[in-house]
């Protein structure tokens, strides 16, 4: 029996290493990336209507609820497939740092394309969506997979890992936006000296240490990302003298996060940071694991 309303958690996801190798004659970049499903997640309920319409509804007001919205061409682009006639009303609850460096809206079309695939029965498997999903956006195919994953390519090329060491992770995204677009063009490749190791990161992942994992953190956009906003710097600063093992920034920023061995250390360093003004958002979090039971939680919770 086919449903006529379902309701998906789409997941954010922070970048335990980040490096980029060259940028290609398109105007990409060839990164090279060890990526990481994190609990926080976006609500996103999907109702079938007779409209034929697809109508977005938000709870942040300067989304767009048109075809400038990723959700959107996620819906329309299997809707124009498939001939699918009937319409779709989808209420999209936003708790993912907005344009922060941690897909978010990767996450909220990778979660629209899974559940219309299932509300329609179109019967495509998962390596269909993702074949579909680079279309929409390089993280795309990796929000549809979850969990612990190498990246490469633009991002489309995955593998998957072993699982993560499960830990307390804190997120502060700090009150700025940072244009991806914008990072990228101000890479200077020749002048990145520390490129981060990623094999060193996935042997500790596979070796279950945390300790190792945290000293393998980086990501070369922080060159550009924290030189153009210092406050980054700080919050990393912050985290680690709150007790962090390590601090780093997410994707092509601006959200830090900082890896704790306990919940408690990771509330009290949430509450240090939020008095010092440094970041507006903070959640303490988890390692989403695929197939562990840990569902994750509303950001605000």
């Amino acid at each position: 029996m086919l449903k006529d309303k379902m309701f998906l958690k789409a997941y954010g996801k922070i970048n335990l290493a980040l490096d980029v190798l060259r940028k290609r004659e398109d105007g990409y970049h060839d990164v090279r990336m060890v990526m990481q499903t994190v609990g926080i997640y976006d609500g996103i309920e999907i109702v079938k209507t007779d409209t034929g319409e697809i109508e977005i509804e938000t709870n942040i007001f300067f989304l767009p609820t048109n075809e400038n919205n990723i959700v959107y061409k996620a819906v329309k682009m299997l809707f124009d497939e498939f001939e699918i006639k009937a319409g779709v009303h989808i209420y999209l609850k936003k708790f993912i740092p907005v344009a922060a460096g941690m897909a978010g809206g990767s996450s909220d079309a990778a979660s629209v394309l899974f559940g219309i695939n299932k509300m329609f029965d179109l019967g495509l498997s998962m390596k269909d969506l993702m074949e579909r999903g680079v279309k929409l956006g390089a993280d795309v195919p990796y929000c549809l997979m979850r969990g612990t994953a190498l990246s490469e390519g633009i991002g489309e090329k995955l593998k998957r890992l072993p699982d993560m060491i499960q830990c307390s992770v804190l997120i502060a995204k700090p009150p700025i936006s940072v244009s991806t677009k914008f990072v990228y063009e101000n890479l200077k490749l020749s002048e990145v000296e520390n490129h981060p190791d990623i094999d060193g990161m996935i042997r500790e992942i596979s070796s279950g240490n945390l300790d190792g994992v945290a000293s393998k953190l980086g990501n070369v956009l922080e060159s550009v990302t924290v030189k153009e906003y210092p406050q980054i710097q700080e919050i990393k600063n912050a985290m680690i003298e709150q007790n962090a093992i390590n601090s780093l920034m997410s994707g092509s920023g601006p959200t830090v996060f900082g890896l704790f061995r306990t919940e408690k250390e990771a509330y009290d360093a949430k509450e240090a940071i939020k008095k010092s003004g440094l970041a507006k958002q903070v959640y303490v979090t988890e390692m989403y694991l695929p197939g562990k039971k840990n569902e994750g939680r509303l950001a605000g919770e």
